[in-house]
């Protein structure tokens, strides 16, 4: 019997808190996804068990951008995401550098994303200056 996407999240989730390391959970993970012939699921399941630690007061946030974050723009993430989740006991920020965001940052939670990159406000530009028609 396949289990549902939210009660693999739960069990992830619950098996996270345990005194079994990030690569053994990794491992576990990976293993049984494979078996069930599941791994085109990982980013849905991985974005259940974000929404589940962020209802735990865990929020985590992968900000991508060109560079390495500075610590102002940690300090701006971390102010957004407390206006967003204001029950949030702890948050954490993971980086992933992307050098064709040229500049600017994507903030990407469980359930939302925020593109606040040079390279979005150069396609939406595009747009608004594109012909009427596509001609």
């Amino acid at each position: 019997m396949k289990i549902s996407r939210s009660k693999l999240a739960a069990i992830i989730t619950q098996r996270a808190q345990s005194s079994m390391t990030t690569k053994q959970l990794s491992q576990e993970i990976a293993a049984y996804l494979l078996t069930e012939g599941r791994t085109g699921e990982l980013d849905s399941v991985m974005r259940d068990v974000m929404q589940l630690r962020a209802d735990q007061g865990v929020v985590e946030v992968i900000a991508t951008d060109a560079r390495p974050l500075a610590a102002n723009v940690r300090k701006d993430i971390e102010s957004v995401i407390r206006e967003l989740y204001p029950s949030a006991k702890q948050i954490i920020i993971s980086e992933n550098l992307d050098p064709s965001i040229i500049g600017g940052v994507q903030i990407s939670l469980a359930n939302q994303q925020l593109d606040l990159s040079v390279r979005a406000k150069l396609n939406r530009f595009k747009q608004l200056t594109a012909p009427a028609g596509g001609f």
